[in-house]
């Protein structure tokens, strides 16, 4: 068990130091100034290790990825009783937002995804992916078909109301907001 742990633990120094080496590459020089080999040695690893952790380049930049997704999924399995789906999720999106946002990395991680399109598409593509997953978590809650529209409709704004928040300066408000439009829906009457 112990010697496990050890290899675990060598694993994922090996797979920061790596995320790590290309988000400062990436960041000093830009995405597509950067290869791969430049960042493997960096990191003091081969190439062929490097892509052992990171299925291709624009991975190496979303190294949370799988984490990202569990913890959208844990946000609806894991919510109080009684709070419901849409409560659950604005709860999570702040507090990502306090957790990310602030770090004196974001803004310029942000701006190097926008400026580039392999990122932008990539992140889009893991977006989709974590829409997915969510949707099914969704479904799964409220005992609902894993392919129903409601669910599937609600992950989706639920995940795009994630880049509004974020590019607000008042993040807590702007998710209160939003996540309160899709808890009780649109009136066309309705005063800000």
């Amino acid at each position: 068990m112990t010697e496990l742990g050890r290899r675990e633990r060598k694993k994922r120094q090996t797979r920061q130091s790596i995320a790590d080496a290309a988000l400062d590459l990436f960041l000093a020089r830009g995405f597509d100034a950067v290869g791969v080999k430049e960042i493997a040695d960096r990191a003091d690893v081969s190439v062929t290790t490097l892509f052992k952790h990171f299925p291709s380049k624009e991975a190496l930049l979303f190294d949370e990825d799988a984490e990202m997704e569990s913890a959208l999924v844990a946000a609806v399995r894991d919510r109080p009783a009684g709070q419901s789906i849409p409560q659950a999720l604005k709860n999570h999106f702040v507090g990502a937002a306090a957790g990310h946002a602030d770090h004196p990395l974001f803004g310029p991680f942000l701006r190097l995804v926008e400026s580039t399109p392999s990122l932008r598409a990539y992140q889009r593509t893991m977006w989709i992916r974590h829409e997915t997953a969510l949707a099914h978590a969704i479904a799964e809650d409220i005992g609902a078909p894993l392919d129903d529209v409601r669910c599937a409709g609600l992950a989706r704004f639920a995940l795009e109301a994630r880049d509004v928040i974020f590019g607000r300066q008042d993040r807590e408000k702007a998710a209160e907001e939003l996540f309160g439009l899709l808890e009780h829906g649109w009136a066309a009457d309705q005063q800000p």
